[in-house]
């Protein structure tokens, strides 16, 4: 009796979310930043995995970034596979070609040289697609699966169908190879949530550094770097039966801003190991992953949402990798994508919900 009653006490002082099943997720990226962070240290989470892609770095300088990021925070077991290394179309060559045709883009990730003009950020350093990598934290020791990340994606959807959401925050490569190689597979996933895309960002905040990202979206408002890095993906990938589709594209970045304060709040509220991570990262960025990472997480802090048709701009012209949107009466109806887009979200409510995650009480 006393150890029955023992247990219902335990059972009475539990956190609601103890008694429910964690929600699995899949992390596609090309990085490893706070967005993974607030997943990995989320209680309610189990994160089955995480895959890289080419993006705003090479797949190797990507992969080796998570395993690192894993190692400091005492996440080995979960598992990392390496994914695509170059888009399935789109090279560093095409995009100089397009560049002499259409005029520069501000942001090439892997194929950036340098900044078209000044800009409050640093330039990132340039490497090869095959370069030894060599982290400035030093490298992990911990190994990638031999695995490629697309037959990855396929594995974990199959062994837990219907139960995985995909939170996409780079090129979408990745899940348009998983798609080629088993047609069964998005129908599979339970969600997939895309970073990416654009409609029709407007300047939110005030000061030099926001502008300097809000002004890609005055005269090209409809392009957004992770769908142009890979615009063929892109496309394939929102001709894909997925059951559910969140897209969070640029639009309501523009209201956000890593701040160093909000840094510091969330390193105070992060245990030792993810703080100090915290504290070398370069502030001032828009939050677009995060927003990503955190409308999964509480999809309350939508403050403005549409349903609409979505697909990408595949011709190589002078909107190639733009974002393609129609209401239902307008769309083509050549199998594009239904998908909820994210216009504007309430920031306050979002960062205290990415401290909470890292464990603000």
């Amino acid at each position: 009796m006393r150890l029955l009653l023992l247990a219902l006490l335990l059972a009475l002082a539990a956190p609601a979310w103890a008694a429910e099943p964690k929600r699995q997720v899949i992390i596609d990226d090309e990085g490893f930043a706070i967005p993974h962070l607030m997943l990995l240290e989320d209680p309610r989470v189990e994160v089955l995995g995480i895959t890289t892609v080419s993006g705003n770095v090479w797949a190797n300088r990507a992969t080796a970034m998570v395993l690192r990021g894993l190692e400091l925070l005492g996440r080995t077991e979960v598992p990392v596979a390496e994914g695509a290394t170059f888009p399935l179309l789109n090279s560093e060559a095409r995009t100089e070609r397009w560049e002499a045709l259409y005029g520069k883009l501000i942001w090439k990730g892997a194929f950036m040289k340098r900044w078209a003009e000044p800009t409050a950020q640093s330039t990132p350093p340039y490497h090869g697609p095959f370069d030894p990598v060599d982290l400035i934290g030093g490298n992990p020791k911990l190994k990638a699966l031999k695995e490629p990340a697309a037959q990855f994606l396929i594995r974990m959807v199959r062994a837990h169908p219907h139960q995985v959401t995909i939170i996409a925050s780079g090129p979408l490569t990745n899940l348009a190879l998983a798609q080629r190689l088993d047609p069964e597979f998005a129908s599979l996933v339970k969600e997939l949530v895309i970073m990416g895309g654009s409609l029709a960002p407007r300047q939110v905040l005030e000061g030099k550094s926001a502008s300097d990202f809000a002004r890609e979206f005055v005269n090209t408002p409809r392009r957004e770097f992770n769908i142009r890095f890979d615009p063929e993906a892109a496309s394939m990938t929102a001709h894909a039966p997925w059951p559910k589709v969140t897209i969070i594209p640029a639009d309501p970045s523009t209201a956000t801003q890593l701040a160093p304060a909000l840094v510091e709040r969330l390193a105070k509220a992060a245990r030792l190991p993810v703080a100090a991570f915290l504290r070398r990262m370069e502030p001032g960025f828009p939050m677009w992953d995060e927003i990503a990472v955190a409308v999964w997480l509480d999809p309350s802090i939508v403050t403005k949402s549409e349903r609409l048709w979505y697909d990408f701009n595949t011709d190589f012209g002078a909107g190639y990798g733009d974002m393609l949107t129609w209401h239902d009466a307008y769309r083509p109806r050549l199998d594009e994508g239904l998908a909820d887009v994210v216009l504007s979200v309430d920031v306050a409510r979002m960062e205290a919900l990415m401290a909470q995650a890292l464990g603000e009480r």
